[in-house]
């Protein structure tokens, strides 16, 4: 867990706020006034990842950002599983416990089955998505053949499988602190550039020990030992879903996520749902394309009742 006053050389300057509704201490970035942008992380990142977004729609908007459990600055508790539904578990509780409605989720990576298992749970309280690079999972019938032909393709989640059948997945993983820069460089970011040792840092403070990495761990073994059980939405949550307003954007150039199998599942769920594929923009598009992404969202989140802005904008 990092010291919550670190701000990384001021590259993450937010207040830190925490909720003990989830069982544990869960740290959330809570910034601006008016409607709610709730946006999810995934493997291995933190809030961290989101910082140019908090930044850029805290003028308009409420933008909180959690740090799932055994991430960033929440705590990792040893005495609890790391599955996908324990996160939805703490991020229902958090919803809950902040009454959070008319909520816009942004999700990436694991932060996309997080995501939309509340909205399985809790369809009521979502008035939109956004998908960064993050799956859709919403019972689709063809969600496990989706994930396994991407996994087939996928040097992160082959090397997953190889690591666990070697033994050497537990031990690897962690000793995330040290070896923070392979795991991002394997699920894929472009731009070489953005790799200061403060951004260096942010990334590796999570995970100082093997215990302290019990997060990143439970979501790959997971996937090995079949442990993630995925959200299954009722009628009512298909129904609400399928009229949401809804957006995807996908740097195309993702070695971890490849939008061939998952942007199908978007569509499927989201019938009336745009696309915006991005160019030379890897896995972490958040840090490969901040701008873009920022400019499309906020597009996005202005012009809902009226999607011809953002189409023009996609086509152009």
């Amino acid at each position: 867990m990092i010291d919550p006053a670190e701000t990384f050389d001021g590259t993450f300057p937010f207040q830190p706020h925490f909720s003990t509704a989830p069982g544990f201490r869960m740290h959330y970035v809570d910034e601006g006034a008016g409607p709610v942008v709730l946006a999810l992380h995934g493997e291995p990142t933190w809030g961290y990842l989101y910082r140019h977004l908090v930044a850029d729609l805290a003028p308009t908007h409420r933008v909180i950002v959690p740090d799932h459990m055994g991430f960033g600055k929440s705590e990792t508790p040893a005495d609890r599983t790391y599955w996908l539904q324990d996160h939805v578990d703490n991020l229902e509780a958090l919803v809950a416990d902040l009454d959070l409605t008319g909520i816009t989720l942004v999700l990436h990576d694991f932060g996309g089955p997080a995501g939309m298992g509340l909205l399985a749970r809790r369809p009521e309280l979502v008035s939109r998505v956004i998908s960064v690079n993050g799956p859709t999972a919403f019972g689709q019938p063809g969600l496990a053949a989706a994930f396994k032909a991407n996994a087939a393709q996928s040097a992160w989640f082959t090397w997953i499988a190889e690591a666990h059948a070697r033994g050497t997945l537990d031990a690897t993983l962690g000793d995330l602190g040290y070896n923070i820069l392979s795991t991002l460089k394997l699920n894929g970011f472009q731009d070489n550039e953005i790799i200061t040792p403060s951004w260096l840092r942010a990334y590796a403070a999570p995970f100082p020990t093997p215990a302290a990495a019990a997060g990143a761990l439970g979501w790959a073994k997971g996937l090995e030992l079949g442990a993630h059980r995925f959200e299954q939405p009722g009628p009512e949550a298909r129904e609400r879903a399928a009229g949401l307003p809804a957006l995807a954007i996908w740097g195309s150039e993702d070695r971890t996520l490849a939008a061939e199998h998952f942007l199908p599942l978007f569509r499927e769920t989201f019938p009336n749902g745009l696309v915006s594929e991005l160019s030379g923009v890897g896995h972490y598009s958040l840090e490969d394309a901040p701008a873009t992404i920022t400019a499309l969202i906020k597009l996005f989140l202005d012009a809902t009742s009226d999607g011809s802005a953002l189409t023009e904008m996609i086509a152009a």
